[in-house]
């Protein structure tokens, strides 16, 4: 921080550029959040994200070099967030219960964010096309689900290689949550529940070891009272 001074007199202190620039990052990213929870793709520009951050459109190009600097910080920021919430689940004695934790916390994550999780997951905007090193910030998500696999490997309770279970659990879950969004999966939120429970458990049980998942998939038929057919 330095002072101007004019005629001896100290007035309002200039925060240095550096300080500045990192300020005006923050806010920048935190208007295009709000827009695209607003308004969606569409309410990011560089206009409107000046704007709301209270600063020049040439400022915002300062920062972030243009639209598409602007479109990787968001997409990096999501990233942030979504590691964030994975990374305070707790771990319990129960891997499964650990691994469908995470994969309830991913849904949450995409159904409440929902332009956020199209600018991550399926690259609305022309101007930004996420390199190799873009990509690498998806790791801490990633990681989660692999730490909830290998536990489950460990313990005898599924097996295979923990990345590749990684990968089927994140990409079923980016699905199932990108069609409830489009309300694919059902009329009633009774109904999209049902379905999830479904899928989840289908692809819990195949990974299982064989004979673990032929004698859980028994036991629950044996338990389950036959019933007509569902309506959505």
């Amino acid at each position: 921080m330095f002072y101007l001074c004019l005629d001896g007199v100290t007035v309002t202190p200039v925060p240095r550029l550096k300080q500045r620039t990192t300020e005006l990052r923050e806010r920048g990213v935190s208007c295009a959040l709000a827009l695209i929870a607003d308004q969606g793709v569409a309410g990011l520009t560089t206009r409107t994200v000046a704007r709301c951050a209270d600063a020049s459109v040439p400022a915002i190009y300062e920062v972030f070099g243009d639209k598409a600097g602007l479109v990787r910080e968001v997409f990096f920021e999501g990233f942030r967030m979504l590691g964030d919430d994975l990374r305070a689940a707790p771990t319990t004695a129960d891997p499964i219960e650990d691994l469908e934790r995470c994969c309830d916390i991913f849904r949450q994550f995409v159904t409440t964010n929902m332009v956020l999780a199209e600018i991550m997951f399926t690259r609305p905007f022309v101007d930004f096309d996420p390199s190799t090193e873009d990509n690498q910030i998806g790791l801490s998500v990633s990681k989660a689900f692999v730490q909830r696999a290998r536990a489950a490997i460990d313990t005898g309770v599924l097996e295979g290689d923990a990345t590749d279970i990684a990968h089927v659990f994140f990409a079923f879950v980016q699905g199932m949550a990108a069609a409830e969004n489009a309300k694919r999966l059902g009329g009633s939120k009774r109904s999209v529940d049902r379905r999830w429970r479904l899928g989840l458990t289908a692809l819990i049980d195949g990974f299982r070891p064989a004979p673990l998942a032929v004698s859980l998939g028994t036991r629950r038929r044996s338990t389950e009272s036959p019933r007509g057919p569902r309506q959505s």
